[in-house]
Protein backbone atom coordinates (compact mmCIF):
# COMPACT_ATOMS: atom_id res chain seq x y z
CA UNK A 1 0.00 0.00 0.00
CA UNK A 2 1.30 3.43 -0.94
CA UNK A 3 0.16 6.99 -0.36
CA UNK A 4 -0.12 8.54 -3.82
CA UNK A 5 -0.76 12.14 -4.81
CA UNK A 6 -2.75 12.31 -8.06
CA UNK A 7 -3.04 15.82 -9.45
CA UNK A 8 -5.95 16.49 -11.80
CA UNK A 9 -7.96 13.87 -9.91
CA UNK A 10 -11.31 15.21 -11.16
CA UNK A 11 -10.04 15.08 -14.74
CA UNK A 12 -10.58 12.41 -17.36
CA UNK A 13 -7.40 10.39 -16.82
CA UNK A 14 -6.89 11.42 -13.18
CA UNK A 15 -10.29 10.22 -11.98
CA UNK A 16 -9.91 6.87 -13.74
CA UNK A 17 -6.38 6.41 -12.39
CA UNK A 18 -7.47 7.32 -8.86
CA UNK A 19 -10.18 4.66 -8.96
CA UNK A 20 -7.72 2.05 -10.17
CA UNK A 21 -5.19 2.91 -7.42
CA UNK A 22 -7.94 2.61 -4.80
CA UNK A 23 -8.79 -0.82 -6.25
CA UNK A 24 -5.25 -1.99 -5.54
CA UNK A 25 -5.36 -0.70 -1.96
CA UNK A 26 -3.44 2.57 -2.22
CA UNK A 27 -4.39 5.73 -0.35
CA UNK A 28 -5.05 8.50 -2.87
CA UNK A 29 -4.89 12.23 -2.20
CA UNK A 30 -6.59 13.77 -5.22
CA UNK A 31 -5.66 17.36 -5.98
CA UNK A 32 -7.94 19.31 -8.31
CA UNK A 33 -8.96 22.97 -8.40
CA UNK A 34 -12.12 22.23 -10.46
CA UNK A 35 -11.35 25.04 -12.89
CA UNK A 36 -14.05 25.95 -15.44
CA UNK A 37 -12.07 25.17 -18.63
CA UNK A 38 -14.99 22.81 -19.33
CA UNK A 39 -18.20 21.74 -17.56
CA UNK A 40 -17.44 21.67 -13.82
CA UNK A 41 -20.47 19.42 -13.24
CA UNK A 42 -18.74 16.64 -15.17
CA UNK A 43 -15.66 17.06 -12.99
CA UNK A 44 -17.81 16.96 -9.85
CA UNK A 45 -19.56 13.80 -11.09
CA UNK A 46 -16.21 12.11 -11.64
CA UNK A 47 -15.05 13.24 -8.21
CA UNK A 48 -18.20 12.01 -6.50
CA UNK A 49 -17.47 8.45 -7.64
CA UNK A 50 -14.17 8.69 -5.74
CA UNK A 51 -15.46 10.48 -2.64
CA UNK A 52 -17.81 7.56 -2.02
CA UNK A 53 -14.82 5.27 -1.50
CA UNK A 54 -12.50 4.63 1.43
CA UNK A 55 -8.94 5.82 1.02
CA UNK A 56 -9.65 8.90 -1.10
CA UNK A 57 -9.33 12.53 -0.04
CA UNK A 58 -9.90 15.52 -2.33
CA UNK A 59 -7.74 18.63 -1.96
CA UNK A 60 -8.93 21.75 -3.78
CA UNK A 61 -5.72 23.57 -4.59
CA UNK A 62 -4.00 25.33 -7.50
CA UNK A 63 -0.61 24.02 -8.60
CA UNK A 64 0.46 27.66 -8.87
CA UNK A 65 -0.10 28.10 -5.09
CA UNK A 66 3.52 27.66 -4.01
CA UNK A 67 2.93 27.80 -0.26
CA UNK A 68 -0.11 25.53 -0.51
CA UNK A 69 1.83 22.87 -2.44
CA UNK A 70 4.76 23.12 0.00
CA UNK A 71 2.46 22.53 2.96
CA UNK A 72 0.62 19.68 1.26
CA UNK A 73 3.86 17.78 0.64
CA UNK A 74 5.19 18.53 4.10
CA UNK A 75 2.01 17.34 5.83
CA UNK A 76 1.20 14.27 3.73
CA UNK A 77 4.63 12.72 3.02
CA UNK A 78 3.65 11.02 -0.25
CA UNK A 79 5.34 7.84 -1.42
CA UNK A 80 4.62 8.55 -5.08
CA UNK A 81 3.24 11.44 -7.14
CA UNK A 82 1.41 11.32 -10.48
CA UNK A 83 0.98 14.69 -12.18
CA UNK A 84 -2.00 14.70 -14.55
CA UNK A 85 -3.07 18.29 -13.84
CA UNK A 86 -2.44 20.58 -16.78
CA UNK A 87 -4.01 23.23 -18.90
CA UNK A 88 -5.07 20.94 -21.73
CA UNK A 89 -5.86 21.47 -25.38
CA UNK A 90 -3.71 22.34 -28.37
CA UNK A 91 -6.16 24.81 -29.92
CA UNK A 92 -6.83 26.71 -26.67
CA UNK A 93 -3.07 27.32 -26.36
CA UNK A 94 -3.36 29.62 -29.38
CA UNK A 95 -5.94 31.74 -27.55
CA UNK A 96 -4.58 31.79 -24.01
CA UNK A 97 -0.90 30.83 -24.00
CA UNK A 98 -0.11 32.20 -20.53
CA UNK A 99 -2.51 29.70 -18.92
CA UNK A 100 -0.10 27.00 -20.09
CA UNK A 101 2.89 28.75 -18.57
CA UNK A 102 1.16 29.19 -15.20
CA UNK A 103 -0.11 25.63 -14.73
CA UNK A 104 2.08 23.46 -16.93
CA UNK A 105 5.40 25.06 -16.07
CA UNK A 106 5.19 27.10 -12.85
CA UNK A 107 2.87 24.55 -11.22
CA UNK A 108 5.07 21.71 -12.44
CA UNK A 109 8.12 23.32 -10.80
CA UNK A 110 6.25 23.47 -7.48
CA UNK A 111 5.58 19.72 -7.70
CA UNK A 112 9.23 18.98 -8.46
CA UNK A 113 10.27 21.01 -5.42
CA UNK A 114 7.72 19.19 -3.26
CA UNK A 115 9.07 15.82 -4.39
CA UNK A 116 12.68 16.90 -3.95
CA UNK A 117 12.31 18.10 -0.36
CA UNK A 118 10.01 15.35 0.94
CA UNK A 119 11.57 12.05 -0.05
CA UNK A 120 9.12 11.08 -2.81
CA UNK A 121 10.12 7.68 -4.29
CA UNK A 122 8.86 8.26 -7.82
CA UNK A 123 7.44 11.22 -9.73
CA UNK A 124 5.42 10.22 -12.80
CA UNK A 125 4.06 12.94 -15.06
CA UNK A 126 1.90 13.29 -18.14
CA UNK A 127 3.70 14.42 -21.25
CA UNK A 128 2.00 14.24 -24.64
CA UNK A 129 2.34 12.89 -28.18
CA UNK A 130 2.17 16.55 -29.23
CA UNK A 131 5.88 16.92 -28.32
CA UNK A 132 6.72 15.11 -31.57
CA UNK A 133 5.53 18.24 -33.38
CA UNK A 134 7.13 18.53 -36.81
CA UNK A 135 8.59 14.98 -36.66
CA UNK A 136 7.40 12.73 -39.49
CA UNK A 137 9.50 9.58 -38.92
CA UNK A 138 6.88 7.07 -37.75
CA UNK A 139 6.02 5.33 -35.58
CA UNK A 140 7.16 8.03 -33.15
CA UNK A 141 9.94 6.70 -30.90
CA UNK A 142 10.94 8.05 -27.50
CA UNK A 143 14.53 7.65 -28.70
CA UNK A 144 14.03 10.32 -31.40
CA UNK A 145 14.77 14.00 -30.85
CA UNK A 146 11.70 16.20 -30.24
CA UNK A 147 12.90 19.79 -30.54
CA UNK A 148 10.24 21.19 -32.89
CA UNK A 149 6.88 21.51 -31.08
CA UNK A 150 4.05 23.18 -33.03
CA UNK A 151 2.00 24.66 -30.16
CA UNK A 152 2.72 26.18 -26.76
CA UNK A 153 0.89 23.23 -25.18
CA UNK A 154 3.41 20.89 -26.81
CA UNK A 155 6.29 23.17 -25.81
CA UNK A 156 5.11 23.18 -22.19
CA UNK A 157 5.09 19.36 -22.16
CA UNK A 158 8.58 19.22 -23.66
CA UNK A 159 9.65 21.73 -21.00
CA UNK A 160 8.26 19.40 -18.31
CA UNK A 161 10.47 16.59 -19.59
CA UNK A 162 13.53 18.86 -19.46
CA UNK A 163 12.69 20.20 -15.98
CA UNK A 164 12.13 16.68 -14.66
CA UNK A 165 15.46 15.52 -16.07
CA UNK A 166 17.21 18.37 -14.29
CA UNK A 167 15.80 17.23 -10.94
CA UNK A 168 16.70 13.61 -11.70
CA UNK A 169 20.26 14.72 -12.45
CA UNK A 170 20.80 17.21 -9.63
CA UNK A 171 18.81 15.59 -6.82
CA UNK A 172 18.57 11.94 -8.01
CA UNK A 173 14.77 12.20 -7.96
CA UNK A 174 13.40 9.23 -9.96
CA UNK A 175 11.13 10.66 -12.68
CA UNK A 176 9.15 9.10 -15.52
CA UNK A 177 7.39 11.00 -18.30
CA UNK A 178 4.50 9.45 -20.21
CA UNK A 179 3.60 10.62 -23.70
CA UNK A 180 -0.10 9.88 -24.11
CA UNK A 181 -1.58 9.42 -27.58
CA UNK A 182 -5.15 10.74 -28.24
CA UNK A 183 -6.93 9.35 -25.18
CA UNK A 184 -10.68 8.66 -25.45
CA UNK A 185 -13.41 6.76 -23.62
CA UNK A 186 -16.14 7.09 -20.96
CA UNK A 187 -15.96 10.22 -18.76
CA UNK A 188 -13.89 11.97 -21.47
CA UNK A 189 -13.50 15.72 -21.87
CA UNK A 190 -16.34 17.59 -23.67
CA UNK A 191 -13.83 19.52 -25.82
CA UNK A 192 -12.41 16.33 -27.34
CA UNK A 193 -13.44 15.09 -30.78
CA UNK A 194 -15.40 11.99 -29.75
CA UNK A 195 -17.55 13.92 -27.26
CA UNK A 196 -18.12 16.81 -29.68
CA UNK A 197 -18.99 14.44 -32.54
CA UNK A 198 -21.40 12.38 -30.44
CA UNK A 199 -23.20 15.44 -29.09
CA UNK A 200 -23.57 16.99 -32.56
CA UNK A 201 -24.67 13.79 -34.34
CA UNK A 202 -27.36 13.08 -31.73
CA UNK A 203 -28.60 16.66 -32.12
CA UNK A 204 -28.71 16.36 -35.93
CA UNK A 205 -25.98 18.99 -36.29
CA UNK A 206 -22.90 19.06 -38.51
CA UNK A 207 -19.52 17.95 -37.21
CA UNK A 208 -16.33 19.78 -38.17
CA UNK A 209 -13.94 17.34 -39.84
CA UNK A 210 -10.42 18.79 -39.99
CA UNK A 211 -7.88 18.10 -42.72
CA UNK A 212 -10.84 16.85 -44.78
CA UNK A 213 -10.91 13.67 -42.72
CA UNK A 214 -7.35 12.69 -43.62
CA UNK A 215 -6.01 13.14 -40.07
CA UNK A 216 -4.54 9.93 -38.69
CA UNK A 217 -4.38 9.36 -34.96
CA UNK A 218 -3.17 6.66 -32.60
CA UNK A 219 -6.42 6.60 -30.60
CA UNK A 220 -5.81 5.07 -27.16
CA UNK A 221 -8.59 3.86 -24.86
CA UNK A 222 -8.66 5.22 -21.30
CA UNK A 223 -8.33 1.82 -19.58
CA UNK A 224 -5.14 1.13 -21.55
CA UNK A 225 -3.71 4.48 -20.51
CA UNK A 226 -4.49 3.79 -16.84
CA UNK A 227 -3.00 0.29 -16.99
CA UNK A 228 0.19 1.75 -18.44
CA UNK A 229 0.43 4.40 -15.70
CA UNK A 230 -0.10 1.88 -12.90
CA UNK A 231 2.57 -0.45 -14.24
CA UNK A 232 5.08 2.36 -14.78
CA UNK A 233 4.37 3.81 -11.32
CA UNK A 234 5.61 0.57 -9.78
CA UNK A 235 8.79 0.58 -11.88
CA UNK A 236 11.11 3.18 -10.42
CA UNK A 237 13.65 4.28 -13.06
CA UNK A 238 17.37 3.83 -12.58
CA UNK A 239 20.28 5.37 -14.50
CA UNK A 240 21.04 3.77 -17.86
CA UNK A 241 24.61 2.38 -17.61
CA UNK A 242 24.90 2.40 -21.42
CA UNK A 243 23.94 6.07 -21.75
CA UNK A 244 26.48 7.84 -23.97
CA UNK A 245 26.97 11.59 -23.65
CA UNK A 246 28.51 11.68 -27.13
CA UNK A 247 25.35 10.15 -28.58
CA UNK A 248 22.67 10.92 -25.98
CA UNK A 249 19.46 8.88 -25.89
CA UNK A 250 16.52 11.29 -25.27
CA UNK A 251 14.46 8.59 -23.50
CA UNK A 252 16.99 7.64 -20.81
CA UNK A 253 19.87 9.19 -18.91
CA UNK A 254 22.74 8.61 -16.53
CA UNK A 255 20.21 9.96 -14.02
CA UNK A 256 17.06 8.08 -12.82
CA UNK A 257 14.97 9.31 -15.76
CA UNK A 258 12.78 7.54 -18.32
CA UNK A 259 10.29 8.48 -21.05
CA UNK A 260 7.59 6.14 -22.44
CA UNK A 261 4.96 6.37 -25.14
CA UNK A 262 1.55 5.02 -24.19
CA UNK A 263 -0.41 4.55 -27.41
CA UNK A 264 -2.33 1.88 -29.23
CA UNK A 265 0.53 1.42 -31.74
CA UNK A 266 -2.04 1.66 -34.52
CA UNK A 267 -2.96 4.53 -36.86
CA UNK A 268 -6.65 5.13 -37.58
CA UNK A 269 -7.84 7.66 -40.15
CA UNK A 270 -10.32 10.18 -38.79
CA UNK A 271 -12.99 9.09 -41.28
CA UNK A 272 -12.74 5.48 -40.01
CA UNK A 273 -13.12 6.78 -36.45
CA UNK A 274 -16.26 8.67 -37.49
CA UNK A 275 -17.64 5.59 -39.27
CA UNK A 276 -17.21 3.55 -36.08
CA UNK A 277 -19.09 6.25 -34.15
CA UNK A 278 -21.91 6.31 -36.72
CA UNK A 279 -22.21 2.55 -36.38
CA UNK A 280 -22.39 2.71 -32.57
CA UNK A 281 -24.98 5.51 -32.66
CA UNK A 282 -26.97 4.09 -35.56
CA UNK A 283 -26.98 7.58 -37.11
CA UNK A 284 -25.12 9.04 -40.11
CA UNK A 285 -23.05 12.15 -39.46
CA UNK A 286 -23.49 15.42 -41.36
CA UNK A 287 -19.96 16.62 -42.05
CA UNK A 288 -18.41 20.03 -42.55
CA UNK A 289 -15.07 19.26 -44.21
CA UNK A 290 -12.36 21.72 -43.16
CA UNK A 291 -8.62 22.27 -43.55
CA UNK A 292 -5.88 21.75 -40.98
CA UNK A 293 -6.04 23.79 -37.81
CA UNK A 294 -2.98 25.78 -36.63
CA UNK A 295 -0.92 23.78 -34.13
CA UNK A 296 -2.29 20.41 -35.29
CA UNK A 297 -0.23 17.63 -36.85
CA UNK A 298 -1.55 15.42 -39.66
CA UNK A 299 -0.67 12.10 -38.02
CA UNK A 300 0.48 10.39 -34.82
CA UNK A 301 1.60 6.82 -34.24
CA UNK A 302 3.27 5.44 -31.11
CA UNK A 303 6.19 3.06 -30.94
CA UNK A 304 5.59 1.25 -27.60
CA UNK A 305 8.52 -1.18 -27.65
CA UNK A 306 10.00 0.23 -24.43
CA UNK A 307 6.68 -0.05 -22.61
CA UNK A 308 6.33 -3.68 -23.68
CA UNK A 309 9.91 -4.53 -22.75
CA UNK A 310 10.00 -2.78 -19.37
CA UNK A 311 6.51 -3.35 -17.93
CA UNK A 312 5.10 -6.08 -20.16
CA UNK A 313 2.10 -4.12 -21.38
CA UNK A 314 0.76 -3.21 -24.80
CA UNK A 315 -2.54 -1.31 -25.28
CA UNK A 316 -4.96 -3.43 -27.30
CA UNK A 317 -8.50 -1.97 -27.13
CA UNK A 318 -9.86 -1.51 -30.66
CA UNK A 319 -11.48 1.73 -31.76
CA UNK A 320 -14.78 -0.07 -32.39
CA UNK A 321 -14.84 -1.49 -28.85
CA UNK A 322 -13.72 1.75 -27.21
CA UNK A 323 -16.22 3.94 -29.07
CA UNK A 324 -19.04 1.52 -28.28
CA UNK A 325 -18.23 1.79 -24.56
CA UNK A 326 -18.10 5.58 -24.80
CA UNK A 327 -21.49 5.79 -26.53
CA UNK A 328 -23.03 3.52 -23.89
CA UNK A 329 -21.66 5.78 -21.14
CA UNK A 330 -22.71 8.97 -22.98
CA UNK A 331 -26.31 7.84 -23.32
CA UNK A 332 -26.43 6.82 -19.66
CA UNK A 333 -24.74 9.99 -18.32
CA UNK A 334 -26.90 12.34 -20.42
CA UNK A 335 -30.02 10.19 -19.98
CA UNK A 336 -30.54 9.77 -23.74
Amino acid sequence: MAKVLVTGAAGFIGSNLSGRLLDKGDVVIGLDNLNPYYDVNLKKARLQRLLNRDGFVHVNLDLEDRAGIENLFKNEKFDKVVNLAAQAGVRYSLENPLAYVDTNMVGFAHLLEGCRHNGVEHFVFASSSSVYGANTNMPFSVHNNVDHPLSLYAASKKANELMAHTYAHLFRLPVTGLRFFTVYGPWGRPDMALYLFTKAILAGEQINVFNNGKMRRDFTYIDDIVEGIVRVLDRIPTPNPQWDSDNPDPATSNAPYKIYNIGNNNQVELMSYIRALEESLGISAKMNMMGMQPGDVPATWANVDDLIEDVGFRPQTTVQEGISRFVEWYRQYHKI
